[in-house]
């Protein structure tokens, strides 16, 4: 993501990497878990997509986590914030969101068929299958109100424009709530993280909510803005080793035991809807919290003493939202790549991951250096 601070610390270049590559490993599970028809080995193919799927899931919330650790509370003027932080964001989000678009086209126009276009992307649909320059279009013209099957990864982008929205406000509050008035509020927000599985096991409203109110008694105080105050209050919180580890550990093995398993419960079901699919995998849930909590005090545990780890951690911290916003071309054609040199079925993701991380990382860093100051407007 976009370098959101002057003060440079090394333990939040820390969090940015593993936030950047899980993201990226994450992708790299997508031909996994969305296996296109059969094979001998499809069971050991799903159960690898969902062992990492799940362990993978602390990624985005890591984000927020940064975010919230550097922004809050907003120092200066909202309308320079919103100027410096929302443009600097905006530009490489509609650049390359249009370049996603265009894709199934141009590669039609290169003479590759259809079946090309899934191991790019493993969510395009029948549509994005016809390589056809009307739905390339169609694709952009939707782009002011949602991402496309082609670009699922830029979901977040419409989410992280909410936040940097939404920031200065919350800061008023933050800046001037005890650290006690902030514990309240993240319990308020726990209680939120319950509502995707009571509306999912129990009933669709809850607390006021109904045919008419979608905006129940806790719902301020719910979705990813627990994050931003999350990343603010850890940043001030100092654990030992010792109390990191014997807390941190335990929950994190909880949380993913939760998900891994809620996860192959739902994807067993005879005929999953997407939100039954995604369930347990859902970002703002207690098991996902559960996990992203030990990973954030562990990174600030660490010490980076060498001056290469440091340059190379800070050269990231430009590159990061470059290489979110490219990384997607690279995910599926790394994991076929790693599946044709017969990388063993284990290690297939993660390798697959580092291949396309680093690909990303090196074409960044090449647009960088040819575009000079105009890489903003392209890489961010």
């Amino acid at each position: 993501m976009p370098s959101e601070s002057k003060n440079h610390i090394v333990w939040l270049d820390v969090v940015r990497f593993i936030a950047m590559f899980t993201v990226v490993c994450c992708h790299c599970t997508d031909p996994f878990n969305f296996y296109p028809g059969t094979a001998p080995d499809i069971d050991d193919i799903k159960f690898w997509g969902a062992a990492y799927g799940a362990f993978l899931r602390p990624c985005v919330p890591l984000f927020v986590m940064i975010t919230g650790a550097l922004l809050l509370p907003v120092r200066g003027e909202v309308s320079v914030f919103y100027k410096k932080r929302i443009s600097r964001v905006l530009w490489p989000f509609l650049i390359w969101s249009v370049l996603y678009a265009l894709f199934p086209w141009v590669l039609g126009l290169l003479g590759f068929s259809p079946e090309t276009l899934v191991l790019f992307f493993p969510y395009s649909g029948d549509d994005a299958m016809r390589q056809s320059l009307d739905v390339s279009l169609n694709y952009i013209a939707q782009i002011p109100f949602n991402f496309s099957a082609i670009a699922v990864h830029m979901w977040y982008i419409y989410l992280l424009i909410g936040l940097y929205l939404y920031v200065p406000v919350f800061s008023a509050w933050v800046e001037k709530a005890s650290r006690r008035a902030q514990r309240w509020f993240l319990i308020a927000w726990g209680i939120t993280l319950f509502l995707p599985y009571y509306q999912e096991f129990v009933g669709d409203y809850l607390w006021g909510t109904c045919s008419w109110n979608a905006f129940g008694m806790l719902y301020y105080f719910a979705g990813f803005n627990g994050y931003l105050l999350l990343g603010h209050y850890l940043r001030h919180t100092d654990w030992s080793w010792g109390k990191t580890c014997s807390i941190g550990l335990p929950l994190f093995i909880v949380g993913y035991v939760v998900t891994f398993f809620g996860f192959r419960h739902m994807a067993a079901l005879p005929a999953p809807t997407p939100e039954e699919y995604e369930l347990f995998f859902t970002y703002c849930s207690p098991n996902v919290v559960l996990m992203t909590f030990p990973v954030f005090m562990l990174c600030k545990k660490v010490d980076v003493r060498s001056p290469f780890l440091k340059k190379a951690l800070a050269n990231l911290t430009l590159c990061g939202f470059g290489v979110y916003m490219i990384h997607y071309f690279f995910t599926g054609p790394a994991v076929a790549l790693v599946r044709a040199l017969y990388v063993p079925l284990a290690l297939q993701i993660p390798v697959a991951a580092i291949i396309a991380f680093g690909v990303s990382w090196i074409l960044v860093r090449c647009i960088r250096f040819i575009s000079g100051h105009k890489a903003r407007y392209i890489v961010g």
